[in-house]
């Protein structure tokens, strides 16, 4: 597991239900102010369903005219968004090393699922669907193939699709094209949004919670479902925050729950750690995957308390952004990013937002309290991401 070059996560690109600019997203998170929200478009039964929608409204996001039509939904406009945040760092890489040497590799699950939804309900009403429908808005390809076009770039461009582990597996699989040689920088993370199918789906397993999620709460009663992008300029440059390890297992336990003894976290945790060539305490936080789910919840607790112990502080940040699926790993490493930047000078913490009651069936854990920080900078930050089916992935961040 040992690597010829240090990957440095060079610029991110972010926006979710926190803010579109890095201060923005920053003050939110450590003030303790939740982007979670209700949303009546989301609605069941007529109560409204607390989301973590982005901030910026539809109508002021980029445009998606430039691409073909299999690639124009609002799931790529949101990608577009966070692309334009690095957009300069982006073209001067396409300068230098040529299109042909930066990569794309991108984690969703959605898609242009909501394309989808909106042109079957036109066809149930008209008989024919919209002229603006394409059937591959719903590739799971579609957010490399709609960046790629808009960077006029040659080099691999592809998505991973596992569920709630993807952006991670797609920063991992970035970090190996350019340790390999493949791709001098690569474009990586992931994008989700909203849409009917994610919102029932979840519903229909009792998986989605009427109020703000509540993650290791003995009250905790599920995920709320958010959405957004964040997208990293990766290569072996010198930055201040580098990848330097990460991990992938999979539990081949079940369909939709985690192995309950966390086998397959604690070894993805492991192969991280021993691929950034550290010990467990070197660990300063620890960016939980903390769906509020009771199984979840139980599974990684017991393996990080194995793991790490008691005393690493650690938080769950999907009380801020809500769950955005396949973009949810890539979101809660920027969050981690953000705070290893040089503007957090006493290392304050993303805060743990929940009811601050306990599940005493869960093993203790040091719960970061709102306006906690390790006094420096932290060094080596850890975010779990664990999926159905057991596709289990960590990602070890350093600050150089």
């Amino acid at each position: 597991m040992t690597r010829t070059r240090t990957i440095y996560l060079n610029a991110l690109g972010m926006i979710c239900s926190l803010g579109a600019t890095h201060a923005g997203i920053r003050q939110r998170l450590f003030a303790g102010d939740s982007g979670l929200r209700a949303n009546e478009r989301y609605a069941l039964n007529g109560v409204p369903r607390i989301v973590g929608s982005i901030t910026v409204p539809d109508e002021e996001l980029p445009t998606a005219a430039h691409l073909p039509l299999r690639d124009r939904s609002r799931n790529n406009r949101v990608a577009l968004a966070a692309l334009a945040q690095i957009r300069p760092e982006v073209e001067a890489l396409i300068a230098r090393f040529g299109p042909d040497r930066i990569g794309i590799v991108l984690g969703t699950s959605t898609s242009g699922i909501a394309e989808g939804e909106a042109a079957f309900r036109h066809y149930v009403a008209h008989g024919k669907f919209p002229q603006q429908f394409h059937y591959g808005q719903q590739e799971l390809g579609s957010p490399a193939a709609a960046l790629a076009t808009t960077l006029g770039l040659s080099g691999p461009a592809y998505v991973h699709s596992s569920a709630c582990s993807s952006s991670a597996k797609a920063m991992a699989s970035a970090a190996r094209l350019i340790s390999m040689g493949l791709c001098d920088a690569v474009i990586s993370g992931g994008v989700d949004t909203l849409c009917d199918f994610t919102i029932a789906g979840f519903s229909s397993l009792d998986s989605v919670s009427a109020e703000r999620c509540n993650p290791l709460s003995i009250n905790r009663r599920g995920i709320n479902i958010g959405e957004g992008a964040a997208l990293f300029l990766m290569s072996s440059e010198a930055a201040t925050v580098a990848l330097c390890g990460w991990g992938e297992s999979s539990d081949a336990h079940h369909i939709s729950a985690p192995d309950p003894d966390g086998i397959g976290a604690t070894l993805a945790i492991r192969q991280a750690l021993q691929r950034a060539a550290i010990a467990p305490e070197q660990i300063d936080y620890i960016n939980l995957h903390g769906t509020a789910t009771l199984q979840n919840d139980a599974m990684e607790s017991k393996a990080i308390h194995q793991l790490f112990g008691a005393e690493v502080p650690v938080s769950s940040t999907k009380s801020f952004t809500g769950h955005a699926l396949g973009a949810a790993s890539a979101i809660e490493a920027g969050l981690c990013w953000l705070a290893m930047q040089d503007g957090n000078p006493a290392g304050m913490l993303p805060p743990h937002l929940w009811d601050g009651h306990a599940d005493p069936a869960l093993p203790a854990l040091h719960v970061v309290r709102v306006g906690e920080s390790l006094g420096k900078p932290p060094r080596y930050v850890l975010s779990n991401s664990f999926a159905f089916g057991g596709s289990n992935a960590a990602l070890i961040l350093r600050r150089d």
